[in-house]
């Protein structure tokens, strides 16, 4: 039976965009609970300016205590803590608090980039290649985030060519994991798959992570289709929380617990204890107020 390996990102790409502030010893105890659900890699928080992600501002703090009380699975398997960096500040930050594994972020629209991180597709590239040679040199893995894989909310539809033409640029500076981002949540599973097979020229699918937003009731569809494909890493974020806050109208990710559920269905193996995922679940509904 084949593996399905799933990225938790509720803690950080899940909580960025809801409004309600979360305590950092909530945020803690939620990566706490996903760990005890068997999940191996968690994206913990982001190193951003506070100024533009109230909701991370104590990216220190929560990612410290994370790695302190959630480092191993029940059945003792390192899990893989990892944040998001923008620049060479937020790695020396991440990395003075004993991160391991670090995200940057850049998209295949140059819209998108712009609006998301004040440069273009080749300046943030460029930004980003200290911060590759410095997460190496202390021993640190890196994943690239390419957004807007099928559609902008300011350039409208996006080539599949670019998003490979990104990939490669990621992969020319050394960026060890590949992750599509399908920011809207508004693809088809035909869509999705043009663009996971031109970028399997770039990394095999097997290697390539799949970032899947729910706006349009679909991404549960397009992950099953990218399985077929050959895609066994997906990001996904507990509850369903989440967004983009510059991406209007785009609805939370992939719940995880739905994607547990869809990948058993059809015969994959996971290492996540739905019981104990639904704990999290709860938990971090009722940490921002919902029912």
């Amino acid at each position: 039976m084949s593996e399905v390996h799933l990225c938790e990102v509720g803690p950080r790409d899940g909580l960025q965009n809801e409004k309600t502030i979360v305590p950092a010893a909530d945020k803690i105890r939620f990566v706490e609970l996903l760990a005890h659900a068997g999940l191996r890699e968690i994206e913990v928080t982001s190193f951003v300016s506070p100024k533009w992600v109230p909701q991370l501002a104590d990216a220190e703090e929560v990612l410290r205590g994370a790695l302190e009380r959630a480092a191993r699975t029940p059945a003792g398997e390192p899990i893989v803590l990892s944040a998001l960096v923008p620049n060479e500040k937020g790695l020396e930050r991440a990395l003075a608090c004993g991160v391991r594994k670090v995200s940057v972020f850049t998209a295949a629209s140059e819209g998108f980039t712009r609006k998301n991180i004040n440069a273009t597709i080749a300046e943030s590239i460029a930004r980003f290649e200290p911060v590759v040679r410095g997460a190496h040199a202390a021993g640190a893995t890196v994943r690239g985030y390419v957004s807007c894989i099928v559609q902008c909310p300011y350039d409208g539809a996006v080539d599949p060519e670019a998003v490979r033409a990104t990939c490669e640029r990621l992969a020319a500076i050394g960026v060890d994991e590949l992750d599509l981002g399908e920011t809207l949540g508004v693809a088809t599973p035909d869509e999705v798959a043009r663009v996971i097979e031109r970028c399997a020229a770039v990394r095999p699918a097997s290697e390539l992570v799949l970032h899947l937003h729910d706006t349009r009731g679909m991404a549960i569809a397009s992950a099953m289709r990218a399985l077929e494909l050959g895609v066994r890493k997906f990001d996904a974020s507990t509850g369903g929380i989440g967004g983009c806050p510059y991406a209007p109208g785009a609805a939370g990710n992939v719940a995880t617990e739905r994607l547990v559920a869809a990948c058993r269905e059809r015969g994959y193996r996971t290492s996540v204890d739905s019981t104990a995922l639904g704990e999290a679940a709860s938990f971090i509904r009722r940490a921002l107020g919902a029912a």
